[in-house]
């Protein structure tokens, strides 16, 4: 059986866990230790673990280890401003890989919202301007953590395409390669803006692609869960049954486009889960219907959030589920959210969960 690696970003570090079977499970860790981990993942093309190692004295750079954490390496370059910018980098929030056929390439989403790209794996970073210059930029405000890209699409069927997500600004698409954006917030709400439905202002916490050849987007929103069929020229809400509009984390099965994954928390003043019972919620229709999974999880006094790059799936049969909380708990799930387990129960704050399968 292959082994699985979960790796998970936390306020103190980078972990590593391992098993042959999901059930067993080997630590190892941190590294980077003592650096704000935001997000931290492995790259199947390389077999290279990335993470964005964040420090408030020393600044944000983006390391790498070619040895499953043995050694690691800082970029030549980390993303960073032009010193006639105006700009100042506050933090690294996501990394993600590019395309199967370009090994190489890497994107890197920061504070104040911009996007960079690197094409020598990691090594040096040059950011993408023009999403940085886009005319509604002096109309951007942040939100709780601050004016953050922390989602980035690529679309692996058309090279051209890629869609971001910005908090508090909502979601954009290019067609071209970064050469130009605009905005793809259409059907949107921003229940805090005087206009419910503005072209930009919406507070997107997480953006996935489920289906490239269909176009197909799911998105969890400051105010809703989101689907959009037509890569993001329009989105239904499809927020009915849950207990809450509001949440950080999303995660999409990997061979059932329409099968999903949230998990609600109680408005962004609390950002607990309602009534303090930890569940997630599963639709297996696209966002039509959703069932609560608690089988396992703590269902009284769970005061606990999970970020937005706290949730994931593993490509597993039947597919894992893991998540992890600002409390230093992750929980997984071996059967698509049926039932729940305690993997780890005393880390830091967990920022980021991410699974792979490793090779043989």
């Amino acid at each position: 059986m292959p082994t699985t690696l979960l790796t998970v970003g936390t306020r103190k570090g980078v972990f590593l866990f391992t098993s042959a079977d999901r059930r067993a499970w080997t630590l190892r860790g941190p590294f980077q230790p003592g650096r704000e981990i935001n997000h931290a993942i492995y790259d199947g093309r390389t077999g290279r673990l990335y993470a964005t190692s964040n420090d408030a004295w020393f600044g944000s750079e983006i390391a790498w280890s070619a040895d499953l954490g043995a050694t690691w390496t800082m970029a030549d370059r980390s993303p960073g401003f032009a010193a006639d910018s105006g700009l100042k980098l506050d933090r690294i929030w996501h990394l993600e890989p590019g395309r199967a056929d370009e090994p190489d390439v890497l994107y890197a989403g920061v504070a104040p919202a911009a996007l960079f790209r690197s094409a020598d794996a990691g090594r040096t970073w040059t950011e993408l301007s023009a999403l940085t210059r886009h005319p509604s930029r002096p109309r951007w405000h942040p939100g709780a953590g601050g004016l953050c890209l922390h989602s980035i699409v690529v679309d692996p069927v058309r090279p051209e395409r890629m869609f971001v997500g910005i908090s508090a600004v909502g979601v954009f698409r290019t067609e071209d390669g970064g050469e130009t954006w605009h905005t793809a917030n259409r059907g949107t709400r921003a229940e805090f803006m005087p206009d419910k439905y503005p072209e930009f202002g919406q507070c997107v916490h997480k953006l996935l692609l489920a289906d490239s050849d269909r176009s197909l987007l799911f998105q969890q929103n400051h105010c809703g869960v989101y689907r959009s069929a037509d890569a993001g020229q329009t989105w239904t809400e499809i927020t009915a049954g849950l207990p809450s509009d509001f949440g950080f984390p999303l995660a999409i099965h990997p061979r059932q486009a329409e099968t999903i994954f949230v998990l609600p928390l109680k408005g962004g003043e609390f950002r607990c889960p309602p009534g303090g019972e930890l569940r997630v919620f599963r639709s297996r229709d696209g966002g039509q219907n959703w069932t609560a999974l608690g089988n396992g999880l703590p269902a009284t006094e769970a005061f606990m959030g999970v970020y937005r790059e706290g949730m994931c799936m593993d490509a597993g049969e039947p597919a894992g589920v893991y998540f992890g909380t600002n409390t230093g708990k992750v929980f997984h799930s071996r059967n698509e959210g049926d039932s729940w387990e305690v993997l780890a129960d005393n880390l830091p704050p967990v920022f980021s969960v991410h699974a792979a399968v490793l090779p043989d």
